[in-house]
């Protein structure tokens, strides 16, 4: 949609493809365009159900901060607040998606734009270029839009106080936030919330939110995916929902997260602070990777005939993120050379030796009784004594010193390659654990541990002949920029093998239990 000759707000988009899209309404189209409406000052999502404006009155915009930046507030009808995020997958720039994905977490809100691009390895001027060029719009403004949407979200969807809902948007001040709101929308925050019922406190019922994402979505792949790797009393899985205790800036809390009844994922979060609101909702987003576009992807992943029945089978497969990046790498470290399931049990021991005791009545509820250790409560620890080889446990003891003396090791670096480099030189971390931890906790889309051996395993030929790991790189190279996603649906279809080589036997031993059971029963 980006091209020459168009007319809009600082950016060469196609204005015919745009109107189209908000005249038919179409939803492929959601979260990539916004249309603002020079006459009332409004911007609107494609799929807003007002009337179209006029042409004359219209202008495009690639992204709702550019919008904001321009001085259109937005419509409180189809709330832009509530579209699909597909910026980080929003043009060809990584520099530009790994930013937005600190923004979101939160690095704009204690830092500026300097320490933004010094932490990309690029310079200031350069990164405000590339976000003016993929989103029409500036870092700061970005990071503003971001806080009045949350803001407004919890407005509107939440019983929040005004304060409350300040604070937990990332606001410095309740001042600040209401004058925002009132130069915004021409009216305090206040007046925005539909529902008149009193306000409750967060404590009490926790806060419940709607996080969009882009149809399809495999929440079954998803939950699977998560519940292989479960720790007990930490994480508990059901099929329609995902529970787990967490600790945000040295709190405690609890979150859940349940499909909802659209294109829509609902968390209900409980933590005792609603400062730590953003940076729990980022978090979510990562895990479930809401950001993708999955037709995007899946249309590119398509081109290869061995990918193009996985990708079929699973059009809305996503790439499932991390909670924290310490957490992941200790959880990988454990796997290496063992089965998931066998990591798993020694995650589990490693918990209930060194996680901090969750006193919660939710958490209590939902069968939730321990957090995953941070850093520093395991430095110094004995950690081969849970049942590991010494190398291991000792290479667990001194990432997590490492960890514990710098907090910022596991955040997006300049490229991949960089980011591979850095993470391979903390203790017991090699090429694949690298990789991985890039693939979840970085949200590197093109991340891939080629000497994965479910990988390996998934692209055997006709006489179950494996390629070598060199080999499966070389063949990688057709679904770059997305190998990330190739990968997962190489190990969903690796999965679904291995459940079907085991289900004969299970299902013999099961009628032979039966024969017997039937023959007892008739004896008697």
């Amino acid at each position: 949609m980006l091209t020459r000759g168009g007319h809009s707000g600082g950016m060469d988009m196609d204005f015919e493809a745009c109107r189209r899209a908000f005249l038919t309404r179409d939803t492929r189209f959601d979260g990539r365009i916004f249309g603002a409406v020079k006459t009332t000052g409004i911007y609107c999502r494609p799929i807003c159900p007002a009337r179209t404006p006029k042409p004359q009155n219209m202008t495009f915009y690639p992204s709702a901060a550019a919008c904001q930046e321009a001085g259109y507030r937005p419509c409180l009808r189809c709330r832009p607040e509530s579209s699909p995020d597909l910026g980080a997958w929003r043009g060809t720039s990584n520099t530009v998606s790994r930013a937005l994905a600190l923004i979101e977490a939160g690095a704009m809100d204690a830092g500026d734009v300097d320490g933004l691009a010094a932490r990309l390895g690029v310079g200031e001027r350069q990164l405000r270029r590339l976000f003016r060029q993929h989103l029409g719009a500036s870092p700061v403004a970005v990071a503003q839009t971001r806080r009045v949407l949350l803001a407004k979200q919890l407005i509107q969807e939440t019983l929040l106080p005004m304060g409350e809902v300040a604070l937990a948007s990332g606001f410095g001040s309740v001042r600040r936030f209401n004058e925002t709101f009132q130069q915004l929308f021409s009216r305090p925050p206040g007046t925005l919330r539909r529902s008149r019922a009193d306000e409750a406190p967060s404590e009490v019922a926790g806060i419940t939110v709607r996080l969009p994402y882009r149809a399809p979505y495999d929440w079954v792949a998803m939950i699977d995916f998560l519940s292989a790797r479960a720790i007990p009393g930490v994480e508990q899985v059901t099929p329609r929902r995902y529970a787990r205790t967490l600790v945000v800036e040295g709190m405690c809390g609890v979150v859940t997260v349940s499909p909802g009844a659209g294109d829509f994922l609902v968390a209900e979060i409980h933590f005792p602070k609603v400062r730590v609101l953003p940076a729990v909702i980022a978090r979510i987003r990562r895990v479930f990777d809401l950001t993708a576009d999955p037709g995007l992807i899946g249309s590119h992943l398509s081109q290869d005939p061995a990918l193009a029945p996985l990708v079929a089978a699973r059009p809305g497969l996503r790439a499932p993120g991390a909670w924290d990046g310490f957490e992941l790498a200790v959880r990988a470290i454990l796997g290496q050379q063992i089965t998931v399931t066998a990591a798993r049990g020694l995650a589990a021991k490693l918990v209930a030796a060194y996680g901090e005791a969750v006193e919660d009545p939710t958490a209590a509820a939902l069968g939730l009784a321990r957090a995953f250790p941070t850093p520093d409560r395991l430095v110094g620890k004995d950690i081969a004594a849970l049942g590991m080889p010494r190398s291991r446990g000792a290479a667990l003891e001194a990432l997590a010193r490492t960890v514990a003396a710098d907090p910022a090791i596991f955040t997006p670096c300049a490229s991949l390659e960089s980011a591979v480099a850095a993470l391979k030189a903390l203790p017991g971390v090699g090429e694949w654990t690298a990789q991985y931890i890039a693939l979840r906790e970085l949200r590197e889309p093109d991340a891939f541990p080629q000497a994965d051996i479910g990988l390996l395993r998934s692209m055997a030929d006709a006489a179950g002949l494996r390629p070598t790991p060199a080999e499966l790189l070389v063949r990688a190279e057709a679904w770059r920029p997305w190998r990330a996603y190739a990968a997962q649906h190489l190990w969903a279809a690796d999965a679904v093998t291995a459940v079907k080589a085991v289900e004969p036997p299970a299902v013999e031993a099961a009628k032979t239990k039966r024969t017997r059971t039937d023959a007892r029963r008739r004896a008697a």
